[in-house]
C-alpha cells in the first residue's frame, strides 16, 4: 500500500499554490509540509534530499519523490481515482494541447512574471536587490505572454484555456501565475492586466471554478499583498524610507 501524499510547499509560490488547490479540488489525501523559503528552508539537507534541485513544490508519495509542479500536476491527475477528465484529458490530441500551453508557461509567462516581480517588490523579501532595468526586460516578455494568452490561448469558444468549457491542469498554474501581481501597486496591477479583457475574465472565471480552496490557498498572498500596500503607505507619508527597505520589513 502506498502511503499518504506528502505535499512540501510555500504557499508563497505560484506553482506551490497550484498543486495545493487541485489536492484540495479534488479530495485527495494528503500532508502539507511547509518549506519556508525566506527563511532558506529549501537549502537544507532534509529537504534537498526530497529534491536536489532546492526547489518548491516537491512530492512525496510511497517511493516516489517528484518535483517540478507540472509533473506533479499531471502525476497527480493520472495516479488518483475519480479525477474528473477535464484536469487532464485521457483523449490524446486534447491531453497534447494542454501539454502545449503548460509547456509554453515556464519560458513565456512565468518568466516575464517571476521576473517582474521579484525585480519591483518581492526580491528584497528574498534577500536581493531590486533591478529597475531588469524589471523593464521583464515586463516586455509579461506584455507579450499576455497578449499570446489573449489571443492565442484563450481564442475559443469556451471560458477556459484552448477553448475548453472546465479548467485544466494549465489554466490552473497559469492563473496562480498571474495572481501573484496582487503584491504589485494597484495602478501597477491594473496597467498591466487591464488591456487584456479576455485574460482578466478567465481569471475570474478560473477562481471561481475552483473557490473555495483557490482562496484559502491564496490567503498568505493577500495578507502579503497588505502589507505591501501599508509600507507603500508609509513610504508615501514620510518619504524617508527606501524601497529597498520595503522587502526587509516583510516577512513572507
Amino acid at each position: 500500500m502506498i502511503g499518504k501524499l506528502k505535499v512540501y510547499a510555500d504557499r508563497m509560490s505560484q506553482p506551490c499554490r497550484a498543486v495545493l488547490i487541485f489536492c484540495r479540488l479534488n479530495g485527495i489525501d494528503f500532508e502539507e509540509i511547509k518549506v519556508d523559503i525566506s527563511k532558506r528552508h529549501h537549502l537544507s539537507p532534509e529537504f534537498t534530499e526530497v529534491n536536489p534541485l532546492q526547489k518548491v513544490p516537491a512530492i512525496l508519495h510511497g517511493n516516489l519523490n517528484l518535483f517540478e509542479s507540472h509533473a506533479i500536476l499531471v502525476y497527480l491527475s493520472s495516479a488518483f481515482p475519480g479525477i474528473a477528465d477535464h484536469w487532464y484529458p485521457t483523449d490524446v490530441f486534447k491531453r497534447a494541447k494542454v501539454n502545449s500551453v503548460l509547456d509554453w508557461h515556464h519560458s513565456n509567462l512565468r518568466y516575464g512574471e517571476v521576473n517582474y516581480v521579484s525585480n519591483t517588490v518581492l526580491g528584497p523579501a528574498l534577500g536581493r536587490p531590486l533591478n529597475p532595468k531588469a524589471a523593464a526586460e521583464a515586463e516586455k516578455v509579461l506584455l507579450s505572454s499576455l497578449s499570446k494568452l489573449e489571443n492565442i490561448w484563450l481564442n475559443g469558444d469556451g471560458r477556459f484555456l484552448l477553448g475548453n468549457f472546465q479548467p485544466s491542469i494549465a489554466d490552473l498554474s497559469l492563473v496562480c501565475e498571474l495572481t501573484q501581481l496582487e503584491v504589485l501597486d494597484e495602478k501597477d496591477r491594473s496597467r498591466i492586466l487591464s488591456p487584456y479583457k479576455k485574460v482578466v475574465g478567465w481569471i475570474e472565471d478560473t477562481r471561481t471554478a475552483t473557490n473555495p480552496h483557490f482562496e484559502e490557498v491564496h490567503n498568505i498572498l493577500y495578507r502579503a499583498k497588505k502589507k505591501f500596500q501599508q509600507q507603500r503607505s508609509r513610504i508615501a507619508e514620510s518619504g524617508t524610507e527606501t524601497s529597498n527597505n520595503m522587502g526587509r520589513h516583510s516577512k513572507m
